[in-house]
Parts: C-alpha cells; structure tokens; sequence
C-alpha cells in the first residue's frame, strides 16, 4: 500500500536510517585513512599494488550486494536488514585489529566493507515511508550519510596520531579498529530498538528472478552511469586525495585528511538539497546542470603542479660582423650593440610559492665568444622562456569543494528517478544503481593508478572524470532528444512533468 503522507514515524525512520548510513559509510573508507597510515609509517610494508587492493576490497564487497540488499529489504522489511548489517559488519572491523599480514587484511575488508551495502537498504527502506512527491527530499536527507565519508578523513588521523602518542607508540593503531567496531555495533542494538518494520507489499510474494525484471531495460544502466559519476567517483576521490595531497603538496597525514574533507563532508550534507531542487525543478534538469558543471570544473583541475623550460626568443646579427664584446648582458659585433636579458634568479624563476597563476620568466644566453665571425641573421644568443604553475593548493581545493558539491546534489537526483520510473522496484533498480555506482568507487581508484603510472600525472584522474562527465550528458541529452523527436509537439510540456 502506497505511503499516502508522512507521519512522525517517517520521520523518525528517516533519521534513524541517515544516522545508520553515515555510521556504515565511515566504516566503508575506513581503509582510506587507516592504510595510508600503516604503509607511511612502515608497520607494513605493503606494494602500492597491495595498497590499491586493500582500498578497492571494501568498496567492492560493498558494491555488488546492494542489489541483493535493496530486494531484500523489499521484501523482509528494513529494520532487520540494516541492523543485521551493522551488528555483522562490526565483527571483521573488529578482528582487524588482530590482523598481522595482508591476507588478514584483505579478509577483514571484504567483511566490513559490506557496510556499504546499507545504502541500499536505507534507499528501499527510506521510499517506503514516504508519499511519491516527497521521495526525492527524504532520499536526498538519507543520502546526507554520505558525510560517514568526512568524519572518517577528518576524525581517523587524529584519533590515530592521539592513540599512538604522535607516533610513539605505534602498536596501538589496533585501537582504531576497535573503535569503528563499537559504533558499527552501538548503532546496530539502537537501531533495532526504535524502529518499526515495513516491507513492500509488491515484492511480498515475487520470487527473486521476478524482481530482477526491471534490470532488462537500458534505462536503468543509464542511471547506473550517472551514478558511477556522482557517487562511485565521489567514493574513490573521498580515497585518493589523501595520497594526491600528501604527494602534490608534501602537507602532513592530518592536514591530508582535513583537505579531503573538505571534499567529501559538504557533500554528504549538500545531498539533502538534490532532492529538494529535484522535487521542485526535476530531476532531468537538475542532471543537465549537475554534468555541465562537473565538466567545467574537472577541466580546470586538469592542469598539473607544473615547470615548463621551452626554447624562446633569440637574438640574431643585423649584420654580418666580428665578435668585439660577450658579456651576460652585451654582446657587441663590431661597433653594433645587442642588449641580452639576464638570466633570472632562482626565486624570480620559480615565483610566489602557491601562486593562483602561472609565472613566466624568460633569459638570454650568448652563442658567440670574442673573435667569432658572424653572418647576418645569425643567432648570437639564445633565449629561453620558463613557465612555473605551482597550482595553488587553495585554488586547487576550492574546485574540487565544487566538484564535491555538484556531485552531492547529483546523486540525489539519480535516485529521484527511480521512484518515478519504477516505482514498484524501488530496491532491485536502486540496487542495481547502487551496484554500478559502488563499482565506480572500486574500479575508479585502479583506473587513476593505471593513468598515473603511465603519464606521471596526478592530475590524470580529472582527465578521466571530465571523460566520464562528457559521456554521461551526452547520453542523457542523446536519449532525451530522440524522444521529443519522437513526440508530438503539444505533448513536450506534459512529457517534462513527466520527467520531473
């Protein structure tokens, strides 16, 4: 039976189920922080390929049950799905701290990293307290857990730097596990204790096979793409900036996390206003602003920390003539003059350190020594032209907060579809969304590896973001044109509130 209005219990299961989230999704990027930790202070001296797996584990076992959380939770109801799965998740982030090997490792992450599997839960759980025109609102409030991500970045090195004594004592990062363990397990017992559960009259008696069906449409690999964009990228950045800051800029471990928050929190917390601005606007709208302006703004982080020296401009004779005077400054040919820049110092040639924009320098150096015959338009001197970017970490933090933002409000407009569109499969589509999505934080981190590898650029991954930007509006813009082509023309206005 469809939720006709919400009531105080909706919103209670509206925040108990955000609460929940934000607590499974610090536990997800757990290893973003932890690991970074380990590896840089040489408790384990693990490769960067064994790195990149212990980062991707978790977010893959997250990824691929979503679909299989979503179904089951339409079909045996929230409460139990999601407390379950904090109480379970609780018990391999609490054996890590016994873990002594990368196997170990790599077991216990695959474990608790099925806390990712909550947001699937949370979305099917979420829909079916809420009447059809406030979905959008309550799923962007839900999605607000995405700020788990932040206080992970923000609160793990300093409770790591606090509990080995600023790296004194350095056995006791097994403190931390324990730590996340405890709240994974505190927020299952609340959970199950105040809230009521509620499963989808619809998937009661569907077998498993049935509720697949929706899958068969490209619709929903489409909103699986977007996803992968505003929510698995968001997942694998929450990561990969922490090792981008601590080798762009060499800022510490702490000042890295605080920088990567500033990124994943708002974020999290924008994700609240996506749902409203799809409620009253569209989504279909707010996804076309959403993919212009990630375009835009991973094309400005494109460009990387940077020295260029390039060949410049020279001095050549006016005439032909004898060599009578060479200094770094002169050169005279006969009784003719040519006056040479000097070369710049070492700080006039690298400029304001973090300067928001590049810094040129160009110099002279002469090509002839005293009694050298010269031809006319010969070169006597070559020039050299310096360009120095230091791409100012505030600059560069400033648009990847915008990026943060853009993508925030964007995920909560994927999932307004979803009810729209399916809205008696609300947990196998938003599952199977959540599954490409989640993906996207697997796959995108070994993506940026590969890229770095091959061109040496950290700035390689917006490369690859603002790809995946293009090809994502695109497609939607592709797809929405061929319908109102298909359409006649006094049905445009009734099909975009439709598509709202």
């Amino acid at each position: 039976m469809e939720q006709k209005s919400a009531t105080g219990l909706s919103y209670r299961i509206l925040f108990l189920n955000t609460l929940a989230f934000t607590v499974c999704f610090a536990a997800w990027m757990f290893n973003g922080v932890f690991v970074a930790f380990l590896t840089d202070n040489q408790i384990f001296k693990w490769s960067p390929v064994q790195v990149g797996w212990l980062l991707a584990l978790p977010v893959l076992s997250g990824s691929i049950f979503r679909l299989h959380g979503g179904i089951w939770t339409d079909k045996y109801g929230g409460k139990w799905m999601m407390g379950g799965l904090l109480l379970f998740c609780a018990i391999p982030m609490f054996l890590m701290s016994y873990a002594n090997d990368f196997l170990s490792f790599a077991l216990c992450s695959l474990g608790f990293g099925l806390a990712g599997v909550g947001f699937s839960i949370g979305i099917a759980s979420t829909s079916m307290w809420f009447p059809k025109e406030w979905q959008g609102t309550a799923l962007g409030i839900f999605g607000m857990g995405n700020f788990g991500a932040g206080i992970t970045t923000l609160v793990a090195p300093t409770l790591l730097k606090e509990i080995t004594n600023n790296g004194a004592n350095l056995e006791n990062w097994r403190q931390l596990p324990q730590i996340y363990a405890a709240a994974l397990a505190i927020m299952g017992i609340i959970f199950l204790l105040f809230t009521k559960n509620r499963k989808s009259e619809f998937a009661a008696n569907k077998k498993f096979t049935e509720m697949l069906k929706p899958l068969k449409e490209v619709r929903v690999w489409r909103f699986g793409l977007y996803y992968y964009l505003v929510f698995g990228c968001f997942v694998a950045l929450s990561q990969w900036l922490v090792p981008y800051y601590l080798n762009v800029y060499s800022v510490s471990l702490v000042t890295a996390g605080l920088l990567a928050t500033i990124f994943s929190m708002p974020s999290g917390l924008i994700r609240a206003l996506g749902g409203w601005l799809s409620d009253r606007f569209g989504a279909r709208k707010v996804m076309y602003w959403i993919f212009i302006t990630s375009i835009v703004f991973c094309f400005l982080l494109i460009i990387p920390k940077m020295t260029i020296t390039s060949p410049g401009e020279g001095i050549m004779a006016k005439r032909a003539g004898s060599v009578t005077y060479v200094s770094d400054s002169l050169v005279k040919i006969d009784d003719m003059s040519y006056t040479l820049i000097k070369h710049p110092t070492a700080h006039e040639i690298n400029g304001e350190d973090n300067a928001a924009l590049p810094h040129k320098t160009a110099w002279q150096e002469p090509t002839v020594k005293i009694g050298d015959k010269v031809l006319k338009k010969q070169i006597i001197a070559k020039g050299t032209t310096n360009i120095v970017f230091h791409a100012s970490i505030w600059v560069a933090t400033f648009f990847i907060f915008l990026v943060g933002i853009i993508w925030g409000i964007g995920k909560a407009a994927v999932y307004k579809h979803i009810p729209n569109y399916f809205p008696n499969e609300v947990g196998a589509v938003g599952g199977m969304v959540g599954v490409l999505g989640g993906l996207g934080g697997f796959v995108s981190p070994i993506v940026f590896g590969y890229l770095l590898n091959w061109t040496g650029l950290w700035t390689s991954m917006w490369i690859f973001l603002w790809g995946v930007s293009i090809i994502c509006l695109w497609w939607m813009h592709h797809i929405i044109t061929k319908m109102r082509d298909t359409a006649a023309p006094h049905t445009i206005g009734k099909f975009d509130a439709i598509n709202k």
